[in-house]
């Protein structure tokens, strides 16, 4: 099959978000994110893209159907829970992009898809000056009930990508999980690189 990657920002960005939406909705409910998720509140999540210059989606295509997605936006620009954390620890978040959620129809993976996400957002932070990206990884206990046995963590490919955990340096996010009614924090490790113009 042949996918098309295309970087989409302002108007065309716009465009895609009630189909972003829908992706992400399907995929995390997966492990380990196991969201709820409504079209109501993913309308309200993603509006921040639209209004957020410097905001990016990279979207993989089959045909005219997204089967993927991957976005970012200025750290200063996101939400306060994601930057508290890193301001806490003395960084600035006016430095950094943050490469917010990446998803993908499950059969699409293992085509190098999730490396191109990465390309294209890392190149479109240097574009806009940039030199340093983060991103949060959802924490679950290994002895969740939920937690399938073939899972395995995407450290080693974050790691390949130049990303190290900031220890100590947690997100907490709410979002509500499959079968609950109600919203629960859940703590979500940052990761970290820095990179050239």
């Amino acid at each position: 099959m042949t996918i098309e990657i295309v970087t989409l920002t302002g108007e065309a960005l716009k465009k895609t978000l009630n189909e972003l939406a829908r992706l992400r909705i399907s995929v995390f409910r997966d492990w380990p994110y196991l969201y709820e998720g409504s079209m109501a509140y993913e309308a309200r999540y993603l509006q921040r893209y639209a209004e957020t210059e410097g905001a990016v989606v990279v979207g993989a295509y089959d045909g005219r159907q997204l089967v993927g997605a991957a976005t970012g936006e200025p750290l200063g620009d996101e939400l306060e829970e994601f930057k508290a954390p890193l301001q806490a620890r003395g960084y600035d978040p006016a430095d950094i992009f943050y490469m917010a959620e990446s998803v993908l129809d499950p059969a699409y993976r293992g085509q190098g898809i999730g490396h191109r996400f990465f390309d294209e957002r890392e190149k479109h932070a240097r574009d806009l000056g940039f030199t340093q990206a983060a991103f949060c990884a959802v924490i679950r206990p290994d002895d969740h009930p939920l937690r399938p046995e073939s899972y395995r963590p995407l450290d080693a490919f974050w790691r390949k990508r130049g990303y190290e955990k900031l220890e100590g340096v947690i997100v907490r996010f709410p979002w509500t999980d499959i079968g609950d009614t109600s919203e629960t924090e859940k703590p979500m490790q940052v990761w970290f690189r820095k990179f050239g113009v």
